[in-house]
C-alpha cells in the first residue's frame, strides 16, 4: 500500500498510544508504605514482635547491666562480673519458664490463676514478719533466700493480680454479669486493695502505683462505665496523696521533678545525675563501657537508672532503639487483646501490656526527671531476678496467646521445616538425582564434548 513500508495501513499507525498515556508508577513512599502495612497485618506480627522484641530487650538489657554494674561490684569487693552472672542466670531460669508458658494451653493458666495468688499473698504477709523479711533501701519487701539470693514477693503480685482478674472476669462475662456495677468491682477491688496494702506496709510505692495501673486497665477491658472508673481512680488519687504527704522520703522525690541542680542536702543527686548522664552520651554515646556516671556519681546505676548509662553509652540512638522495642512490644500486646475472641486471652494480654507499658513509662519518665522516682525497675532490662522472672512468664503469655489465635494458627500449620523435608514431584530431574550419580553425568557430558567434531552440532 503507498505510504507503508511495511503494508500496513496508515490507520494501524494512529492507534499507537502517546507515551504520556502509560500508567504511572507508584511513589516509592507508597510502595513502601504499602509493604509495611501488609507486613503488619500478617498473621504472625504479634508473634514477632513478642518474641524479637522481647529477647532483644533482654540481651541489651545483659549487656547493660554488666557494663553498669562492674563499679558497684568492684566498690562492694566483688567480682566485676558479679552481679552479670545473677542476671545471667535469672535470664536463663526466666527463658525456661517463658518457653513453659508459650506451650501451656490457656485452660491450664487459668487453673494457675489461685494457686499464683494464693502463693503470692502468703509471700508478701511472710515479708513483714520480724526474721523473715529484709529491708533493702528503706523498703522491707524482700526475703532472703540464703547468701546473697533475695526475692520480692510483692513482682510476683502483679502476675497474680493479671491472671486471677482476668480469669474473675472472664467467668462473670460468660455469665453476662459485668452489665452489674457491684459484680464488676467485686471481688477484683477489694482483692487488688489487699494486695495494695501489703505493698504499702513494706514501704514499697512504686509498686503500688504499677499494681494500680493493672488494676486500671483490667477495669477499662471489661467497660466499666465512666462515672465507676473516675470514682475508682479519685479513691486511688486520694490514698496516693495522703501516702505521698506523709512521708518526707516521698515529698523530697516528687520535688524533684525537673531538677537541673542536687538543691540543699544534695536532695535531687540521683535525678540529676541521671540527667547528666544522658546529656554527655550525645547521638551515639561514648561507647559501650565508657560511662562516666557509674564510677559513683549515679546511685543505682543497674538498677532504676540503667536507662541513663545507656544513654550515655550508646548516645541518642540506643536509647531510641530500647523505646522502639518497647512500643514494638505494647503494638504487638494490644494487638493481640484486641483480635482475639476469647474474654480470658483479652484480660490477661491487655493486663500484661498495662504492665510492661506502665513500668517502662515510670522509669524512663523518671530518669528523663518527668516523674518522681518510683523506685521500680526497668522491664527486662534492669538487674534484679525477682522482676525478670515474672516478667518473662507474662512475655510467654503473650507468645502462648499470639501463637492462639486462629489465623497464627493455621499460618503455623502450613509450614514445614527447612532441612530435611523431601521434595515434590514435580522438581526436577537433577534435583532429584543423588551427588554420586550427577557428578558421573556432569563427567559423562564434558567426555562426550571433548570427543565431538568441531563443526558437529
Amino acid at each position: 500500500m503507498p505510504g507503508s513500508r511495511t503494508g500496513r495501513p496508515p490507520v494501524q499507525r494512529t492507534v499507537r498510544r502517546p507515551a504520556a498515556s502509560r500508567p504511572r508508577r507508584d511513589n516509592p513512599l507508597r510502595q513502601l508504605y504499602t509493604r509495611a502495612q501488609r507486613a503488619w497485618d500478617r498473621p504472625l506480627t504479634a508473634y514477632y514482635l513478642i518474641f524479637g522484641g522481647s529477647l532483644l530487650i533482654t540481651v541489651l538489657g545483659l549487656v547493660m547491666v554488666y557494663s553498669a554494674s562492674q563499679i558497684t561490684a568492684l566498690q562492694m569487693s566483688l567480682p566485676g562480673s558479679f552481679f552479670f552472672r545473677k542476671q545471667f542466670l535469672a535470664a536463663a531460669i526466666g527463658a525456661v519458664l517463658l518457653l513453659v508458658a508459650s506451650r501451656m494451653p490457656v485452660k491450664l493458666h487459668r487453673a494457675l490463676a489461685y494457686p499464683i495468688l494464693a502463693g503470692a499473698v502468703f509471700l508478701m504477709a511472710l515479708v513483714q514478719v520480724p526474721g523473715i523479711g529484709m529491708s533493702v533501701n528503706g523498703n522491707q519487701n524482700w526475703i532472703s533466700l540464703g547468701g546473697s539470693f533475695q526475692i520480692q514477693p510483692s513482682e510476683f503480685g502483679k502476675l497474680a493480680l493479671v491472671l486471677w482478674g482476668a480469669d474473675l472476669l472472664a467467668r462473670k462475662q460468660d455469665k453476662k454479669l459485668l452489665t452489674q456495677w457491684k459484680h464488676m468491682l467485686v471481688p477484683l477491688v477489694p482483692v487488688a486493695f489487699m494486695l495494695l496494702g501489703l505493698i504499702m506496709l513494706g514501704g514499697d510505692m512504686g509498686t503500688a502505683i504499677i499494681l494500680t495501673a493493672i488494676l486500671f486497665g483490667l477495669l477499662w477491658l471489661a467497660g466499666a462505665p465512666t462515672r465507676l472508673f473516675v470514682g475508682v481512680l479519685s479513691i486511688a488519687a486520694a490514698l496516693g496523696v495522703i501516702l505521698i504527704k506523709t512521708s518526707p522520703n516521698r515529698m523530697a522525690r516528687l520535688q524533684c521533678i525537673g531538677a537541673t541542680d542536687p538543691g540543699p542536702g544534695d536532695a535531687c543527686w540521683q535525678a540529676v545525675h541521671g540527667i547528666y548522664a544522658l546529656a554527655s552520651g550525645g547521638i551515639f554515646g561514648s561507647g559501650l563501657g565508657a560511662s562516666v556516671e557509674k564510677w559513683g556519681q549515679l546511685p543505682e546505676a543497674h538498677t532504676d537508672f540503667i536507662f541513663a548509662v545507656t544513654g550515655e553509652e550508646l548516645g541518642l540512638a540506643g536509647t531510641l532503639s530500647v523505646l522502639a522495642l518497647f512500643a514494638a512490644l505494647g503494638y504487638a500486646g494490644i494487638r493481640v487483646a484486641g483480635r482475639t475472641e476469647d474474654p480470658f486471652v483479652r484480660y490477661a494480654a491487655g493486663g500484661v501490656t498495662t504492665w510492661i507499658t506502665a513500668q517502662a513509662v515510670i522509669n524512663i519518665g523518671a530518669v528523663l526527671g518527668l516523674l518522681p522516682i518510683a523506685g521500680v525497675p526497668l522491664p527486662l532490662f534492669s538487674y534484679g531476678g525477682s522482676a525478670l522472672l515474672p516478667t518473662m512468664f507474662a512475655i510467654g503469655l503473650l507468645i502462648a496467646f499470639a501463637r492462639d489465635e486462629p489465623a497464627a494458627r493455621a499460618s503455623l500449620a502450613m509450614r514445614q521445616p527447612r532441612f530435611g523435608r523431601k521434595r515434590g514431584a514435580g522438581g526436577s530431574a537433577r534435583s532429584r538425582r543423588p551427588a554420586g550419580v550427577s557428578r558421573r553425568w556432569n563427567t559423562m557430558r564434558r567426555r562426550a564434548s571433548a570427543a565431538r567434531p568441531s563443526g558437529e552440532r
